[in-house]
């Protein structure tokens, strides 16, 4: 195991929920949310025909894994347990996670495991990050990562070191870059946008009123929209991205003020998904969204000036990101997603 990967030193690995100490000696929470006891809020019955996604498994699969093991890379689409994982890998796509898999944070809504990793980062990982693009021959890298408020600039500057090491090896490569909210520092937001990346984002997550206790008492609806709004006003020609999760509790006319906050500060993609609750210590999910449902969503959101809304039940921040522009729902079909999963 790699000491980028922020696994524990102990072989038997820890249950989720519980505290565990990583080889690089600080304490994490696996999967972010201390165990609860047993007082849990009891689930919805089960999912509905239309959140399913088939095995990860495949070639191209086994290719992709193979790199982010050899090149000790942590992803996303492992440490969140995101649903897509199959898809994408076999598309000879991953969502890259820089800066270990510890993060100082607590969303109730991610799986992503918690602690203070102290200032450690790994110095190696951008060019390691960029051998493993070549490697994958990706035509578009997406970058996010762990929040890190235990560092000064919340690690922009990792975040721009990788960027450059990615465009010295792969020219041709298009990267997004899903950062943390910086603490709301434009500075960093700045070191970011200026490695001349397409695409920056920065997740909203829910809407205002549901933002605590969703998100983190850090994080904020306001603080999002300020580092997007500056983005968006330091550099014109970056594209500006949010995503939202659906089935929290909120209510339509709370999605269509949220749609309404970002395009007035200019956000030009967004994405909507189901909310799935990785574990019994997470957040309830409270509704489950109808396929016309999410089209319906989208359609307000191009309504409302947004170059693409991709949208849909199993759809993530990354999901598809290549296809953004496309202008066609990232190739997902609702419809027919709906048709299919009707009994028969």
């Amino acid at each position: 195991m790699s000491e980028s990967e922020g696994t524990p030193a102990s072989p038997a690995a820890p249950r989720s929920g519980e505290k565990y100490h990583t080889i690089q000696g600080f304490t994490a929470i696996r999967d972010g949310i201390k165990s609860q006891g047993g007082g849990e809020r009891a689930a919805l019955g089960g999912k509905p025909r239309w959140i399913r996604a088939p095995m990860p498994a495949g070639g191209r699969f086994d290719v992709v894994r193979r790199i982010v093991r050899e090149h000790s890379l942590s992803t996303v689409c492992e440490e969140a347990h995101c649903p897509n994982i199959g898809e994408c890998w076999n598309a000879g796509t991953a969502t890259i996670m820089l800066m270990g898999a510890v993060c100082t944070r607590a969303c109730r809504f991610c799986s992503v495991d918690t602690g203070n990793p102290r200032g450690w980062l790994d110095q190696e990982e951008p060019a390691r990050v960029a051998r493993s693009v070549a490697l994958m021959k990706l035509r578009y890298v997406v970058l996010t990562s762990v929040d890190r408020d235990d560092l000064p600039d919340g690690g922009a500057a990792h975040y721009a070191a990788t960027i450059r090491a990615i465009r010295q090896l792969n020219p041709d490569t298009a990267v997004e870059a899903l950062t943390p909210d910086f603490q709301g520092q434009p500075a960093a937001v700045e070191t970011v946008v200026d490695t001349g990346l397409e695409v920056f984002a920065q997740n909203v997550e829910t809407v205002r009123r549901l933002t605590h206790p969703v998100r983190d008492p850090r994080a904020s609806y306001e603080q999002t929209l300020a580092v997007l709004a500056h983005a968006r006003r330091h550099r014109p020609d970056v594209l500006t991205k949010t995503s939202l999760m659906l089935g929290l509790g909120e209510r339509e006319d709370e999605i269509a003020a949220t749609m309404d906050d970002l395009r007035a500060i200019g956000v030009d993609l967004l994405t909507l998904g189901q909310y799935l609750r990785p574990t019994a210590n997470h957040l309830p999910v409270e509704r489950y969204v109808t396929p016309a449902e999410f089209d319906r969503y989208r359609e307000w959101a191009l309504t409302r000036g947004f170059r693409e809304c991709v949208s849909g039940p199993l759809v993530r921040s990354s999901y598809r990101a290549e296809r953004a522009l496309d202008g066609d729902n990232a190739g997902l079909d609702n419809r027919a997603l709906a048709r299919d999963a009707q009994p028969r």
